[in-house]
Parts: structure tokens; C-alpha cells; sequence
């Protein structure tokens, strides 16, 4: 049996203002700090060990396995970063309120935009994102929509090369991982894993720092899953997520 562990980064300074965030590169809250610190005690309470780690290129992410990594002793893990999983890019609704964009155009819309799979947001023009390729953890993007704004399907078309040639290869040779990204990056892999159609993931919600446990058989399909929190935290973790499109 394979196992694989999914984190997502703990509380950000843009999640407790419940504005859009994407590829906007903020710091953890407080309360992420010590959601990702929890994340690592009890990956550790429970005996986990791993051989490496994949994280984003933001900050959250990898602050956030840092974190989690040294509640464990085992900072020294090797660890790729990669922009193949960074957050969904949420165009220009980057740094908005998402209770406020429910107010302004209707929580059903709201709701495509964060977790329908085939609608973009609205998107930023090619010239305002070609600063970015300047950037050097962005100089091989092959796709200049992920710098504009996505869709569920578009992060899912980033995300499954890298899992394809990179992490489960190395899950089928042995080697135990946990992955530190974002929400929707981690639902990227969900919906893989899991078979799910594109309707189940519309309203398929991952909480911030709760570690995601999967056991895999031999190749790969999945045995079981199950979060590392009890039911009631984990249910308030869940409700807080499904809330956040909604108008105040």
C-alpha cells in the first residue's frame, strides 16, 4: 500500500479578509500559523514519515510545509517547488471580496468562478501579465492563460503533467509524499485521484491545514482517504470554506 498525504496551506492573510487570492503571493494569518504548526503534530502524532515534498512557488504553501516540516524534525526533507502548483489563477478578481462580488453579481455566479470547472474568471489582458515571465519562477510557464485566469479545468491541465511525471512515478518507486499547495491545485489532484466528474467537484471543498490521508495500491488507484481531525472540527473547517462566496 502507497500512501500520500495532501496539505493545504494554512489561513491567509487574503482567506481571513475572504477576498480572491490565486497567484497574489500573501503571507499565512496568524491562524495559519498555527494551523500549519497543528498539521505537523499531527503528522506526527500519527507516525508519518516522508522521503520528499512538492509545494507551490507561494508563499502560503511553503511557508506553511516549513512549518509543518519542523513540528516534525525533518526540515531537511528534499522539497520541489513548482508553479504547476500554485492556486487557481483568479484573474483580475485577485484581492476582491468574495462576499462582496456575491452581493454585486449573485452567489451563484460566485460559485462558478471559485469551483465551477470549465468557467475562467474575468480575465487580465496579455500585456498586464507579461511582466511576469521576467519573474524566474515563472520563466517556463508554457501556457499564458495560467498568468491571466483559470478555470478548474485549466489548473487541472497544469497540475496532471506534473503528477503524471513526476509524483506518481516517484509514489510507485517507494517514496513517500506529502504535497503542501492550495485549494484548488489539491482538488486539481482530488479529481484525478478520485475519478470525480466535473459536477461532484463544483462543490468539492478542501479545508486549510487539515492534512488529507490517501492509501493507494499498487498503481495508484485509491484504497482510502480520510482527514487527520475529528468530525466536528473538521465539519466547522468544511462550512467555513463552503461560506466564504457567499453575500454578507
Amino acid at each position: 500500500m502507497k500512501t500520500l498525504v495532501l496539505l493545504r496551506h494554512g489561513e491567509s492573510e487574503f482567506n481571513s479578509q475572504n477576498r480572491f487570492t490565486g497567484w497574489t503571493d500573501v503571507n499565512l494569518s496568524e491562524k495559519g500559523i498555527v494551523e500549519a504548526r497543528a498539521a505537523g503534530k499531527a503528522l506526527k502524532e500519527n507516525g508519518f514519515e516522508f522521503d520528499m515534498a512538492y509545494t507551490s512557488v507561494l508563499r502560503r504553501a511553503i511557508k506553511t510545509l516549513w512549518l509543518a516540516l519542523e513540528e516534525m524534525d525533518r526540515m531537511w526533507l528534499p522539497i520541489e517547488h513548482t508553479w504547476r502548483l500554485n492556486e487557481k489563477h483568479y484573474g483580475t478578481l485577485q484581492g476582491l471580496n468574495k462576499s462582496e462580488m456575491a452581493a454585486k453579481y449573485g452567489e451563484e455566479q460566485v460559485l462558478l468562478w471559485r469551483r465551477a470547472y470549465d468557467v475562467r474568471p474575468p480575465l487580465y489582458d496579455e500585456a498586464d501579465v507579461l511582466h511576469l515571465r521576467n519573474e524566474a519562477r515563472y520563466k517556463d510557464v508554457d501556457n499564458l492563460i495560467y498568468l491571466r485566469g483559470e478555470c478548474l479545468k485549466d489548473t487541472v491541465e497544469r497540475v496532471i503533467p506534473l503528477w503524471e511525471n513526476e509524483i506518481a512515478p516517484a509514489i510507485k518507486s517507494g517514496k513517500r509524499i506529502i504535497i503542501a499547495a492550495h485549494g484548488n491545485s489539491l482538488r486539481a489532484v482530488v479529481k484525478y485521484l478520485e475519478g470525480m466528474s466535473d459536477e461532484a467537484i463544483l462543490k468539492y471543498n478542501i479545508p486549510t491545514g487539515i492534512p488529507l490521508l490517501y492509501e493507494l495500491d499498487d498503481d495508484l488507484n485509491v484504497i482510502s482517504s480520510k482527514y487527520l481531525a475529528d468530525d466536528e472540527v473538521l465539519k466547522a473547517a468544511l462550512d467555513k470554506v463552503a461560506g466564504q462566496g457567499k453575500a454578507k
